[in-house]
């Protein structure tokens, strides 16, 4: 019986043994590894392309200031933290566009659910409306903001006769 046991312990270590030398040794062990321990996302996604800016309208040496950002798609059935961000942005209600800074940590929370918002620019044909030109602007979709200017009455001079 003893022999028995110490020559299943030697076939079992020589198992082992041979299924590791296999596993090192197989040119498909890398692509598993990198399948499940790496993002999967090419970093080719990420680089910026020349024909982006032409088709967009931005200029790669001076960024806009200001996203226009539209949640376009549902988040019911996505995970907790891709609803937490969504929420966070105030992207609750679909085709509501809302306006965020370009800064790199508003960036990054938008890389996360880039696959469920659309991000346009906010062009602005005039300079910042003014505290008192609030009242008077205007948001298209296209993410142009648009002053409408009050025209002020002309005073009139008396006519002398």
């Amino acid at each position: 019986m003893a022999v028995l046991c110490q020559s299943a312990c030697r076939s079992a270590v020589a198992l082992k043994s041979l299924a590791q030398d296999l596993l090192t040794q197989s040119p498909w062990m890398g692509f598993f590894r990198f399948k499940f321990t790496k993002a999967r996302i090419p970093a080719k996604a990420f680089e910026q392309r020349p024909e982006d800016h032409e088709t967009y309208g931005g200029n790669p040496e001076e960024p806009h200031k200001l996203h226009l950002v539209t949640r376009i798609k549902s988040v019911k059935g996505r995970p907790y933290w891709e609803k937490k961000i969504v929420n966070d942005l105030d992207l609750g209600k679909a085709h509501h566009p809302r306006v965020h800074k370009n800064i790199p940590t508003v960036n990054a929370r938008l890389r996360i659910v880039k696959h469920l918002i659309r991000v346009q620019p906010l062009k602005l044909p005039q300079c910042l409306p003014n505290e008192e030109e609030y009242a008077n602007t205007f948001l298209k979709s296209t993410g142009e903001l648009v002053v409408y200017q009050k025209l002020k009455p002309v005073e009139q001079k008396a006519i002398e006769s």
